[in-house]
């Protein structure tokens, strides 16, 4: 993992106000802590910030003027609409220390014949060296077998990572594919189904109000 240099510059304004006043100068609010000291609150360039944050658990070596910290993505807030990046926390780590992180796992090849491929965990969780940190975690499928399933404990990971879900987790299940007899029918399942409720919810009217006549 290569370290991702980034120029923070101090922050003394706080709210939603300053905020985005923050962004619109093309910067993001952000907060620096851990290893016991009081957080550090700055602004980091957002554009840099944006390119480095589509690396998973990206390291990076924030330049504070007096000195450097090496630090990882802990939380990252986004819009939930626009998508751009509203505040960031960074937690600090040093060279040799271990954290537990969530590692993206990445399918690798086809699965047999007839199958269909589900991937229950798309992260793992992982305890890894802070300047060591894996991008992803390749899950090989080439050729498996319909009714395989791969666990917590058949995965492969690189060396000095150490898994922290339970060996028997199941994160990719095998299964058969349906075939198109099946899906028919299902199909015409959904349609009978919703056939039946459009012909009930008419008479279902028509009975209240017959009884509000009545009364």
């Amino acid at each position: 993992m290569s370290e991702v240099k980034i120029k923070a510059e101090s922050r003394t304004e706080f709210g939603k106000g300053a905020a985005r006043r923050i962004r619109r100068a093309g910067l993001v609010p952000a907060v620096l802590y851990g290893h016991g000291s009081a957080p550090v609150h700055v602004t980091l360039p957002g554009h840099e910030l944006m390119l480095a944050l589509k690396t998973s658990n990206a390291l990076f070596d924030v330049d504070l003027g007096d000195r450097s910290e090496l630090a990882i993505p802990k939380q990252v807030q986004r819009d939930p609409i626009k998508g751009f990046l509203e505040h960031v926390d960074l937690l600090i780590v040093k060279r040799g220390e271990k954290v537990v992180v969530e590692v993206p796992v990445t399918l690798v090849g086809e699965a047999g014949p007839g199958s269909l491929v589900a991937l229950e965990h798309t992260t793992l969780s992982v305890e890894t060296e802070a300047t060591h940190i894996p991008s992803e975690i390749q899950v090989s499928i080439e050729g498996v077998a319909v009714g395989t399933q791969i666990l917590a404990k058949d995965i492969v990971l690189p060396a000095g990572t150490a898994m922290q879900l339970d060996a028997e987790t199941l994160i990719v299940n095998i299964a058969a594919a349906p075939t198109a007899e099946q899906v028919e029918g299902e199909l015409a399942e959904a349609g009978a189904a919703e056939a039946a409720e459009a012909a009930e919810a008419p008479a279902a009217e028509e009975g209240g109000e017959t009884a509000a006549e009545g009364q």
